[in-house]
């Protein structure tokens, strides 16, 4: 799985040299597929449905008050002689975006959450981690952006580094737009309010998973490569997309007190000689449906 995740983000790093400049208030992100574990034991249908509401409140010149919420729920089987799980993610997002200079500005935020099959609510729910990003703007079309991401997960502590690029081309018709490793999307209109696009997803999380009244956790491990085709309503303020692509998304199953400790993107610092209880998942082709109301600020 991490050698997987590392192609993938590699090969898609040789490609960004630039990017856009959008603010999504809601987007509604549903994606199924079928997976297969590595030993061709059984298979299972995966469902996650990820909901994100973003609300920017201007204090001054200087300062944004963000505030939000992220709802995430998978359901598959993580063994094969059991039923399906709900694997439930709920997430405040509270924090600041702040103007240094005429060039550079940040974004500062908190991220708290409860993450869990919610067979019982306990401390072991409750992550949290933050985010800092720095901005620096080259001109009105090009961006640049740099910072750290970091939460507590019930295997560890991970750290990720993060870099970033916006652009939009002269006539508008594209943009890339993207924050490696956590997402990246490409789009070129090609009529009146429809376009194709790629679009990369990845996240690194953990839920707590009580079975039987015997406390594990479930470590994800996901990367949704995508291509998609767009149809914007509102003056394309609304896009509505249908996606195939490809889904490697791992769900390990631990011990509840079988920790890795420090993980920086996918690499454990220590050895990790964690037992895994469930087999890795096989990588296939997904399908998925996203709802998305956008503030695009390049024309407002």
């Amino acid at each position: 799985m991490k050698k997987r995740i590392l192609i993938v983000l590699s090969v898609l790093l040789s490609f960004l040299m630039n990017a856009q400049d959008y603010t999504d208030i809601v987007r509604l992100n549903m994606s199924r597929v079928n997976l297969e574990d590595v030993e061709r034991t059984f298979d299972t249908d995966v469902t996650n449905i990820n909901f994100e509401v973003l609300y920017p409140k201007i204090l001054n010149d200087n300062l944004v008050l963000l505030a939000g919420v992220t709802l995430e729920n998978t359901n598959l089987n993580l063994f094969a002689s059991t039923a399906n799980e709900n694997l439930t993610m709920a997430r405040i997002n509270a924090g600041l975006k702040v103007k240094h200079s005429e060039k550079w500005s940040g974004t500062y935020v908190v991220l708290p959450k409860l993450a869990s099959n919610f067979e019982s609510v306990e401390s072991r729910d409750f992550q949290i981690g933050a985010i800092a990003l720095l901005d620096f703007q080259y001109n009105e079309k090009v961006r640049a952006k740099f910072g750290l991401y970091s939460s507590s997960e019930n295997f560890g502590t991970i750290i990720t580094p993060l870099l970033g690029f916006f652009y939009r081309s002269q006539n508008k018709k594209f943009h890339l737009d993207a924050v490696l490793p956590i997402r990246m999307e490409a789009n070129y209109v090609l009529a009146d309010h429809f376009s194709l696009g790629l679009d990369l997803r990845t996240s690194v999380k953990s839920y707590n998973f009580i079975a039987q009244d015997v406390d594990f956790y479930v470590q994800e491990e996901s990367v949704r490569a995508a291509l998609y085709g767009s149809y914007g309503f509102l003056s394309d303020s609304l896009l509505v997309r249908a996606k195939i692509g490809f889904d490697t998304t791992d769900y390990g199953v631990y011990e509840a007190n079988d920790t890795s400790g420090l993980q920086v993107l996918t690499f454990t610092v220590n050895e990790d000689d964690r037992t895994r209880l469930n087999n890795e998942f096989d990588s296939n082709l997904f399908f998925g449906l996203d709802f998305i109301y956008r503030f695009d600020i390049s024309t407002k």
